[in-house]
């Protein structure tokens, strides 16, 4: 079976840092989503604070989290 769901890839500007990992981030469309550290991120012990500006992953598909991203790229 093959999966149809899309990825789009959008930036944003890290605003608040929460514990486990999640952060609170405001796209540059003005959306506000709650996102998570991308495991190459955690692997390679990346710090990530507030101010900074990522590159997230998130669903694109109708069935996906809206809210939620993934940060795969400190910028």
């Amino acid at each position: 079976m093959e999966s149809t769901s899309k990825v789009e890839r959008v930036e944003g500007l890290v605003e608040e840092v929460l514990p486990n990992f999640l952060f609170r981030v405001t796209l540059k469309e003005g959306e506000e989503i709650l996102a998570y550290l991308g495991g190459r991120l955690k692997l390679n012990r990346i710090k990530v604070i507030a101010g900074d500006r990522v590159l997230l992953e998130r669903s694109a598909s109708a069935g996906g989290p809206v809210g939620r991203g993934r940060i795969i790229r400190r910028l």
